[in-house]
């Protein structure tokens, strides 16, 4: 049950992901990886501000301390997500342009690089269970059928997990490349 747990985990940690890829629509997600310098701590956004999407091309910012304005502005620059904020001293809007063709493509594939990763830690944890399904035969714990059943369980829920991380996949693809 702890490795249905696990896999689980592994499969909301590879959505996260997932979810701060750009899909030419404003995603409040967008900016959940983004680290704001706040005296002196390396601080989430999330943490600093509320973050909306009051219409399809556009993020709203509305920073909890004013003060913070310049420092989240900065690293919202820096971040690498080709934004770029407006402020006007009190909210931070920031437009998202639409994506060219070539930018969908490289953000595909990011996506499926964030997918294999997931499907990677399940592989992990697959080979994981069968070693403890196997320590567990060799100590006499279970019998050799007991132990290929057990092992075929496992393989079937990785299976079922993989799936679902496919679907995930497609999903943010056909959002991706949607205009």
């Amino acid at each position: 049950m702890d490795l249905e747990a696990n896999m689980e985990k592994s499969l909301e940690a590879t959505q996260r992901n997932l979810n701060t890829i750009r899909t030419g629509r404003a995603n409040p997600n967008l900016l959940d990886k983004v680290m704001v310098e706040y005296y002196g701590c390396d601080t989430p956004l999330r943490s600093l501000a509320g973050i909306t999407a009051p219409d399809s091309q556009t993020l709203q910012l509305q920073p909890f301390d004013i003060s913070a304005i310049r420092a989240i502005e900065k690293a919202i620059l820096s971040s690498g997500l080709g934004l770029t904020p407006n402020e006007d001293g009190k909210l931070i809007r920031i437009g998202i342009p639409p994506l060219t063709e070539e930018r969908r493509k490289e953000l595909v594939k990011l996506a499926a690089g964030y997918v294999e990763e997931g499907k990677v830690a399940l592989r992990n944890l697959r080979r994981e269970g069968i070693d403890r399904i196997k320590k567990q035969e060799k100590a006499g714990d279970l019998s050799e059928d007991q132990s290929h059943d057990a092992q075929d369980d496992v393989q079937k829920l990785t299976d079922r997990f993989i799936q679902r991380l496919n679907t995930m996949q497609k999903d943010k693809e056909k959002d991706i490349l949607s205009v």
